[in-house]
Parts: structure tokens; C-alpha cells; sequence
């Protein structure tokens, strides 16, 4: 170790003894992370900072793109294009989930470092669908009539199988965190299954019943993400999330 590193620490030493065993002033020369507040190098500050929790941000954004892709599958006053959604989908809905999955992961969360990216991809697929230029619709489009042909149902209810068999995978992993987090996956569950079985049915019964439930998952989405962001003492509002399990 070179001496000016043996100075930095020595001063630290100092700063800790000058100071007795007054927790309270100890304490004031701590970093956000609990480190030593080294000042001997002022433009080279010790910044050791405590992460603020992603997951009201990768909920929120969960739930403000199931929200607004239910609104057009039930088709609310009569808007059934949903190519208005494809800003939201990929830079709320895909680019901030990515966000917060990367931060759970640096902040040791398995579950959120694998759920929050994981949908992230999805509202960025499903965005990608409808982007004019992707190329995905041309390719299951007449054209001779322009009308989408029957391909296209049955290639979008196998993607929707898919993240079926995803989703209930993340719901058995949710088990043990909370009351809403476990229902709203459960919820996600039946509506891809409702939509899935309703592309490949071909039964737009199927399609908007799966739509409608999703209005349950953007809330119960909204409920996690809002009681994360409030909790803390940032608010006087705490919302309950009702754990599945007590600590003994």
C-alpha cells in the first residue's frame, strides 16, 4: 500500500478517535454506505451510496403497459390500433424494467433481477409486432387483400404460450413475498391463458375476457409499485402489501 494510502486511513484513525465513543458523531463521518468520510482528497471525495429500490419503478412500468394494451384489447371507444403504444412499451414499459431488473441485480435480488428484465422484453417484443418496418405483421399479411392471415392468430398464441409457461414459473418464485405480487402474477396467468387459448380459438370472447383481467393485473402492478415508493416515510401513506410469511 502506498503512503498516501497509509495517510488517508491514518486520518480516518484519527477523525474516529478524536471523536471518543460518541455513536452520534461517528456516525456524521460516515458515507451513505457506512464507510469512512475520508476529506483529505476534497476533489476525490469517498462516495460510498446506499441504492434506492428499483421496484416501484419496474412495477409501475409493468403496470402502465398491461394497462394501456388492456384498454385497446377491449377496445375503449372504439380504438382497436394499438401502434400508439409502442413508445410507451419500449422506453416505459421495455428500457425502465430493463433499469430496475439491472439494479436488483446489483443489489443481490434474484427474483427482481430475473422478472422486471424478463417483461421488460416482453412489452419490447410485443411493441415490435406492430412497429411499422419490423417486418412482423408484412409477413403474415396478404398481399393481394392487405388483411392479416390466419398465420397470424395462431403465431401470436403460441407467444403468448410462452410467456404463459414463463409467467407461472415467476408466480411459484412469488410464493413467499406477499399477497399482491403472488395474485397479480396468478392474474397474469389467467390472462395469457385467456388470451392464448382465444388467438388459437379464434374466439374474441376469449380475447376480450383476457383484456378485461388485465385491468386487475395494472392494478394490483399499481398497488406493489405505489407501496414500495411510498414506504419509507416518504409519504404518510402505507399501503399494505400483506406478506406471505412472518419472520420468526
Amino acid at each position: 500500500m502506498s503512503s498516501e494510502g497509509h495517510d488517508s486511513y491514518d486520518h480516518a484513525n484519527k477523525m474516529e478517535a478524536a471523536n471518543g465513543a460518541s455513536a452520534a458523531q461517528l456516525e456524521r463521518l460516515k458515507t451513505a454506505g457506512g464507510h469512512v468520510n475520508d476529506q483529505t482528497q476534497p476533489s476525490l471525495p469517498v462516495v460510498h451510496r446506499s441504492f434506492a429500490n428499483p421496484a416501484p419503478l419496474g412495477l409501475l412500468s409493468f403496470a402502465t403497459g398491461i394497462f394501456l394494451i388492456s384498454i385497446f384489447g377491449v377496445k375503449v371507444r372504439g380504438v382497436a390500433t394499438p401502434n400508439v403504444l409502442i413508445g410507451v412499451l419500449i422506453f416505459f414499459g421495455g428500457v425502465c424494467q430493463f433499469i430496475s431488473g439491472i439494479m436488483e441485480f446489483v443489489s443481490g435480488n434474484t427474483f427482481g433481477a430475473t422478472v422486471f428484465p424478463s417483461y421488460g422484453a416482453f412489452n419490447l417484443s410485443y411493441a415490435l409486432i406492430y412497429l411499422p418496418g419490423s417486418g412482423i405483421l408484412a409477413a403474415y399479411t396478404d398481399a393481394t387483400t392487405g388483411e392479416l392471415n390466419a398465420q397470424f392468430s395462431n403465431a401470436l398464441a403460441m407467444y403468448l404460450w410462452a410467456w404463459f409457461i414463463l409467467t407461472v414459473i415467476f408466480t411459484v418464485a412469488a410464493m413467499r413475498s406477499s399477497w399482491v405480487l403472488f395474485l397479480d402474477l396468478f392474474f397474469l396467468d389467467i390472462v395469457l391463458l385467456l388470451l392464448a387459448c382465444g388467438y388459437m380459438l379464434n374466439d374474441s370472447r376469449l380475447e376480450t375476457a383476457g383484456s378485461a383481467l388485465g385491468f386487475v393485473v395494472a392494478f394490483l402492478s399499481y398497488w406493489a409499485g405505489t407501496a414500495g415508493l411510498f414506504a419509507n416515510g416518504i409519504t404518510p401513506i402505507n399501503l399494505p402489501v400483506f406478506p406471505m410469511y412472518t419472520e420468526e
